[in-house]
């Protein structure tokens, strides 16, 4: 009998799963359940290829951290057998606790928790259902296991989350400019004073892999037409709230039901058992069942915002630099309220106005030790002569104006 499972991925050819902790991992309902939620939310609205699912990334992320972890034993950093499945398992779970189309539900239907708070409660659900065989893949998560390296290979500047999504996303999107050198950066990983390092012979896949994470960012995952479709999806949940409050039934799924009719976050997560269940239970296709039956509905404001999912028709976004004056957001609002016969109050459904800042390099976040043959660690900052570390840390602010097309 084989001793693995293989998986055919094509951004990393086969991807072995060892039978046993691995495997059983990867069976739990939990797990599978990734297959049902899109990595990139709605983001296949710009990149119709952007289809894949957490569940494809989380097992590429494990893939990389098998590797990882023979690269550094290979190099003579001592790892137990335990602490390499412990770290594996962690990697294989870290990302359990998405919702549908990822960020877009942590502020709308749940509010004050976030993703890892879950992916934590599900892990500790999970380690029940395994007879306490994930103590170590939890502690290690929840970086209290004395040896950090295992905690910065799961979430740090180059963990093998990253790793693997920039370049699975690059695959999935067709930004063939996102496409990072993972395999190489991994052959460098080294360990020096108990931190994670890249030899120096690497520092040129580490500039390419830094100034790729940017590009990825403004091309993809901030792309302005995402950004403005994700605020339609987030403004017909927040009407679907609203009228349920109102008393107003609306098609939902049980799960979906639960979380339009009660006010759910951290404190009502830890008093009501039941709160995680239906998490569990909620996936994309609750959402799009929902979306299509709404578009139907009598309120005109969650049928208008149903319609534009369901049937791509996309806010006007306006990007700039400087905030758009309050008598521009006013005029544009009375357009609406005017042309749709709506209060004034009712047009903050179609409108959205969103400032997002993103630092290419964060100083004391971003900082990747480079190791020298003598022994020395620069921070890639001085290291680097290509990276203009004052160019990259300045922070970009732009502000997304997004609002319904009439």
């Amino acid at each position: 009998m084989n001793d693995h499972k293989i998986i055919n991925d094509p951004v990393f050819g086969f991807i072995k799963i060892p039978r046993g902790l691995l495997y059983d991992i990867v069976q739990h309902s939990l797990f599978q359940r990734l297959n049902r939620i899109t990595q990139l939310g709605l983001t296949s609205v710009v990149y119709p290829g952007a289809r894949h699912t957490r569940f494809q990334h989380s097992l590429g992320a494990f893939h990389l951290m098998s590797e990882a972890v023979r690269s550094l034993t290979e190099k003579g950093v001592y790892i137990f057998d335990s602490e390499a499945e412990a770290v594996c398992a962690a990697i294989l779970m870290h990302d359990i606790g998405h919702g549908p189309f990822s960020h877009v539900l942590e502020n709308t239907l749940i509010h004050g928790i976030s993703h890892e708070d879950i992916s934590l409660r599900m892990m500790e659900q999970m380690d029940c259902d395994l007879h306490g065989r994930l103590r170590l893949a939890i502690s290690i998560f929840k970086d209290e296991y004395p040896n950090q390296i295992f905690h910065q290979l799961i979430s740090s500047q180059l963990d093998m989350d990253r790793l693997d999504y920039l370049r699975r996303d690059s695959f999935y999107t067709g930004v063939t400019e996102g496409n990072i050198g993972s395999a190489r950066i991994i052959k460098m990983l080294n360990v020096k004073d108990q931190r994670l390092v890249v030899e120096a012979k690497g520092i040129y896949s580490i500039e390419n892999y830094l100034t790729t994470r940017r590009l990825m960012y403004w091309q993809v995952y901030l792309h302005k037409t995402t950004v403005g479709y994700e605020k339609i999806l987030v403004n017909a949940l927040k009407r679907a709230k609203e009228l349920t409050r109102q008393g107003r039934t609306l098609f939902a799924s049980p799960s979906l039901a639960y979380f339009l009719q009660n006010d759910v976050d951290r404190a009502w997560f830890d008093t009501h058992e039941e709160a995680l269940q239906h998490y569990a239970e909620l996936d994309d296709s609750d959402i799009w069942s929902a979306l299509k039956v709404w578009r139907h509905a009598d309120d005109s404001i969650l049928a208008t915002l149903a319609a534009d999912l369901v049937d791509r028709h996309l806010f006007k976004v306006e990007v700039s630099d400087q905030p758009p004056t309050d008598d521009y957001v006013a005029s544009i609002r009375q357009h609406i309220a005017d042309s749709m016969g709506i209060s004034i109050d009712d047009t903050r459904y179609l409108t959205s106005l969103t400032e997002i800042g993103k630092d290419m390099y964060n100083p004391d976040d971003d900082s990747i030790g480079i190791l020298y043959k003598d022994g020395t660690v620069k921070d890639i900052a001085e290291a680097s002569e290509i990276l203009n570390v004052q160019l990259l840390s300045k922070k970009i602010r732009k502000y997304y104006l997004c609002y319904q097309r009439i």
